[in-house]
């Protein structure tokens, strides 16, 4: 299993340095195979990516059509980020792409994520698919991804502040960045978004001569008792629930079967999209994890444990609504966060509908927030808290916290929720 590739960074160098010269460098000497791509579906923005790649590819899946995916980060193996049509990358392959690109690189002081995009899109240039569904790992316009000239579609999930000291202080300027992922005269699916976000990004596609199809103004979304409904003009789709939790998915998924409507040369039928929506997995976000996994047995008895990877306000906030409707039975959390997010309003969101909070450390992570630092946060925000090296502590200091049955939610990144996954060989 490759875990983690290690790519050759000069020392001195930043791990995240945006810019488009080096990795078009890198491309140029590899035969740009970004130029040798099927139609691609670009995604920026900062909540909801993942999610609605998953929705998309679980609807064309559905249909019959080979898939390539490339996501970031990973959970629990590097191979998670390129699915090469529906299967993830095997180890072999990455090594050999892995190795061109390193040869090719030499010189050219790339950062991880460049080499790692660059040998992603040479897998994907090699292996037949009829779709490429592709993420962008910080912002937009230089980000390694933004080196396709002409996709099929691009999306823009909802942007909230996050990675301010990458893409500038203010939402707007955050907006400006991810925006800069729209290409001339290219369709652009908009989630929800604030007003003046809405504004940016409504700007851009005025430059860019895209049209824009904006969630509330050319399709919308609902739940129903029965599930979601989504309205595609005059037309409307009435759809079972979403198999991935919460009402926030609903919108995720209702981006997507925008983004599936506009794929006009692909035959997607009703049954097609009601079998992706209901069949459609994300691991680690808002998961609820079997009653019979390893960790259950430090809880009492009824106990629910959930993992959620949302890390930054935004998700903060889906959270709530999560939480709200959790108030059956006591709950817990377990936050673990790096030091560059904004933990203590992350917490301070939160609280307002936990009783209690153990602050963790995540394993193997440097720049991780010391545990201890967010219990502090915790308890400025008025609730009781504890703290942890890991979760199996965590856990059991709740278990001497209630004797009821409860629910626990671990949260705050996606490296604590990957070495929740990997530590106890959890199927997802």
């Amino acid at each position: 299993m490759v875990k983690m590739p290690h790519w050759p960074v000069p020392l001195g160098q930043k791990p995240i340095d945006l810019g488009l010269e080096r990795i078009k460098s890198l491309l140029d000497r590899l035969g740009n195979p970004e130029k040798t791509l099927p139609p691609v579906v670009h995604v920026a923005g900062t909540n909801g990516k993942g999610s609605t790649i998953a929705f998309i590819r679980a609807i064309l899946e559905a249909a019959g059509y080979r898939v390539h995916v490339y996501t970031s980060p990973h959970l629990v193996e590097f191979n998670e980020r390129i699915i090469l049509a529906g299967k993830k990358i095997t180890d072999q392959f990455l090594e050999e792409v892995l190795d061109q690109c390193r040869e090719s690189a030499e010189g050219l002081k790339i950062t991880f994520f460049e080499g790692t995009t660059a040998a992603a899109f040479l897998a994907f240039s090699k292996v037949p698919a009829d779709i490429l569904l592709l993420e962008t790992g910080l912002g937009g316009r230089l980000d390694a991804t933004n080196v396709l000239e002409k996709p099929a579609i691009t999306i823009i999930t909802p942007i909230s502040i996050d990675h301010s000291e990458f893409l500038g202080d203010t939402l707007e300027e955050i907006a400006g960045e991810k925006a800069a992922i729209m290409k001339e005269g290219v369709p652009c699916v908009v989630s929800t978004q604030k007003p003046n976000v809405a504004k940016i990004i409504e700007n851009e596609a005025k430059k860019k001569k895209s049209s824009l199809y904006r969630y509330k103004h050319e399709w919308d979304c609902i739940k129903t008792e029965k599930g979601m409904r989504f309205i595609w003009g005059d037309e409307v789709i009435d759809l079972s629930s979403p198999a991935l939790t919460g009402v926030h998915q609903i919108m995720n998924a209702g981006t997507a079967l925008a983004c599936v409507k506009l794929l006009k040369e692909f035959d997607i039928n009703k049954n097609a999209i009601e079998k992706g929506v209901t069949n459609v997995s994300w691991p680690g976000r808002l998961q609820l994890l079997d009653n019979k996994n390893p960790l259950q047995k430090s809880l009492p008895s009824g106990s629910e444990i959930w993992i959620d990877g949302g890390h930054n306000l935004g998700a903060a906030e889906v959270l709530l609504e999560k939480l709200e409707e959790w108030q059956d039975k006591p709950l817990f959390l377990i936050v673990g966060m790096m030091k560059r997010k904004d933990s203590e309003r992350f917490v301070s969101i939160l609280s307002k509908k936990a009783d209690y909070c153990v602050g963790v450390d995540i394993p193997d992570e440097d720049d991780a927030r010391d545990g201890k630092e967010i219990k502090d946060f915790a308890i400025k925000a008025g609730m009781e808290a504890g703290t942890a090296k890991n979760i199996e502590d965590a856990l059991k200091e709740i278990s001497t916290v209630t004797e009821k049955s409860c629910r626990v939610l671990i949260c705050g990144s996606l490296y604590l929720i990957g070495s929740v996954l990997a530590s106890n060989a959890f199927r997802y």
